[in-house]
């Protein structure tokens, strides 16, 4: 009799270990919760906040300051925890992911994972972003492990909320507010980044070891959108156009270092750039620069480069059409109809064509097609 007991316990041994070695089952989260996740980035920041949601069900003004959402800091009667804050969620640790530093409320807090808690007040809470992000709940919350606290303002709804739910709202390109709202509450803090300083230096970083001209162009663009770091600026796009091996010295590089220049008041030496770009620039390069000098009342300079496009490609659409705005521009209205003209004939679709013949309208009743 003995012998068959230990072998019934020697096989439910051996066959606990063989099923420990075993995936385990998928199975819904408990207490009929949901699972839900939300992200969204602030510059290159990507925030990701990751929950379990809880329902009212039925429990209407039975939420806040009971055992379902309790105020402050509880012994919930498990765990290590005798002053624990609410979860925030249900089942484990609500996070919060940040991938560079932030500011929430004003305070700093590094890049990271953090659990979510929060002590819960009547109309103010206290929001506790932990260390600690792996835990069941908030059973084993450590105020030791704060790595920030701040105090907001509860908000009061009129329609109740079925489940918990976090969403962004009032989003700026710097910052973004983050509410939790469940029932008849809402519980928002805002969130900050300094999306131009750490776009910078993740240029920095990246641009430390081999990259293809066209990331030094992004890079020298961004500043020149910004107006920020041009000495910077012009040192990535020098790289990106002069470097050994991979530098690329075409019509985008070269523009790109106008533009730059151009930025610093540098004008001269932006032109001068901008003669050597031409001639590696294509059809519409050429004419969308003629444009943009067009638009910036540079018109002699507009002219110049129409006239270059055109003698390098004299029988095409897009530069009989420049050449025709070019006149135009000066006041030649006349000369501008040969050109239209020629390009009505060298249209290729229907679009262009309409677009040419309400441009010749324009000339023939003496009107800038510019304008």
């Amino acid at each position: 009799m003995k012998s068959l007991f230990f072998s019934v316990i020697m096989f439910l041994f051996m066959v606990s270990v063989s099923f420990s070695q075993i995936m385990p089952l998928t199975l819904e989260p408990d207490g009929g919760n949901k699972k839900a996740g939300i992200s969204e980035q602030i510059g290159i920041v990507k925030i990701a906040i990751a929950y379990s949601r809880p329902g009212v069900k039925g429990r209407e003004g039975k939420i806040w300051g009971t055992p379902v959402a309790h105020y402050g800091f509880a012994d919930q009667g498990h765990g290590t925890s005798y002053a624990a804050p609410w979860r925030a969620g249900a089942n484990e640790n609500t996070t919060m992911s940040f991938s560079h530093p932030v500011r929430i409320e004003g305070k700093d807090i590094p890049a990271g994972v953090y659990g979510f808690f929060i002590a819960l007040g009547e109309t103010e809470s206290t929001l506790i972003f932990s260390k600690v992000n792996n835990s069941w709940g908030s059973f084993y919350y450590d105020s030791t492990e704060d790595a920030l606290r701040v105090r907001v303002k509860n908000e009061i709804l009129d329609k109740s909320v079925e489940w918990l739910k976090y969403e962004f709202t009032d989003e700026t390109p710097n910052s973004a507010v983050i509410a939790l709202t469940w029932e008849k509450r809402r519980i928002p803090f805002k969130i900050e980044a300094d999306v131009q300083k750490l776009q910078i230096a993740s240029f920095k970083s990246e641009l430390k070891t081999t990259r293809p001209f066209y990331d030094f162009m992004s890079a020298a663009n961004y500043c020149v959108r910004n107006n920020i770091e041009l000495e910077q600026a012009l040192a990535w796009i020098d790289r990106g156009i002069y470097f050994r091996i991979m530098g690329v010295k075409n019509f985008q590089t070269l523009s790109t270092k106008a533009a730059v220049l151009l930025k610093m008041n540098r004008i001269d030496e932006a032109k001068k750039i901008m003669e050597e770009a031409i001639p590696f620039g294509t059809v519409q390069e050429v004419h969308f620069y003629a444009r943009t000098l067009l638009n910036q009342k540079q018109v002699q300079e507009a002219v110049k480069v129409f006239k270059m496009n055109y003698e390098k490609f004299p029988n095409v659409y897009t530069t009989n059409v420049g050449l025709g705005r070019a006149y135009s521009a000066t006041g030649d209205f006349k000369k501008a109809l040969v050109y239209i003209k020629a390009a009505l004939r060298l249209a290729p679709d229907e679009g262009n064509k309409s677009s040419v013949s309400a441009m010749i309208k324009k000339l023939e009743g003496g009107t800038d097609i510019n304008q």
